[in-house]
């Protein structure tokens, strides 16, 4: 039988859940209390009594958003040796929860700085520094592979992020917008590419 802490916890999760898919589909100002106890059938105080305000929501689902994303990502691929057997479990799971999730709802990361590229307060530095800490584990990530010999000595793993987090763009782009099946085949060859041409020789 469910405690009441239980049936709680699985509240906020069907609040997330829903807040979630809400924001991927309309972005994050599409976040209301009301809407999103409509939805489940809550009541607004319901949903006010786990979550909070309408900004302490958005603020979960970002968090949320990036606990999921590093679960599925950055968490598994930990388990590689460093260097470039780590970067490429890194990409392939990335492109694999684009194939899986994004591509079906949307990427906050990307959605969310297109809708936040001009405006300022908390709930864009909480996004940008999200999309920072990410993209700093792809440099840290880098940096070993240059380390462990199996990039050249002299790449630039700052130019190197940024074509990684390039290709994962044109990837939402392609699959979201143009409806290509075939984007992350694409972008996987393309990031291939890439690190053959940076690369010394075979990974330790």
């Amino acid at each position: 039988m469910e405690t009441k802490t239980e049936r709680s916890e699985l509240t906020l999760a069907a609040i997330l859940d829903t807040s979630l898919a809400m924001a991927a589909a309309d972005g994050l100002d599409s976040l209301t209390i009301g809407e999103v106890a409509k939805r489940l059938g809550l009541s607004k105080s319901g949903v006010f009594s786990r979550i909070g305000s309408r900004e302490a929501l958005q603020a979960a689902v970002l968090d949320e958003y990036a606990r999921r994303f590093l679960q599925d990502v950055f968490t598994p691929a930990m388990r590689e040796p460093r260097g470039l057997p780590r970067l490429h479990a890194i990409m392939r799971l990335w492109m694999q929860r684009a194939r899986d999730v994004e591509t079906r709802i949307g990427c906050l990361y990307c959605a969310g700085a297109f809708e936040y590229d001009d405006r300022e307060g908390p709930l864009r530095d909480q996004l940008l520094s999200h999309v920072q800490r990410w993209r700093g584990a792809l440099k840290r990530t880098a940096i070993q592979a240059v380390e462990a010999g199996h990039l050249l000595p002299d790449t630039d793993v700052d130019q190197l992020v940024f074509e990684l987090d390039g290709l994962f763009i044109a990837l939402m782009r392609d699959a979201r917008f143009m409806r290509d099946p075939r984007a992350a085949d694409r972008s996987w060859a393309a990031y291939e590419r890439l690190i053959a041409s940076l690369q010394s020789s075979p990974p330790r």
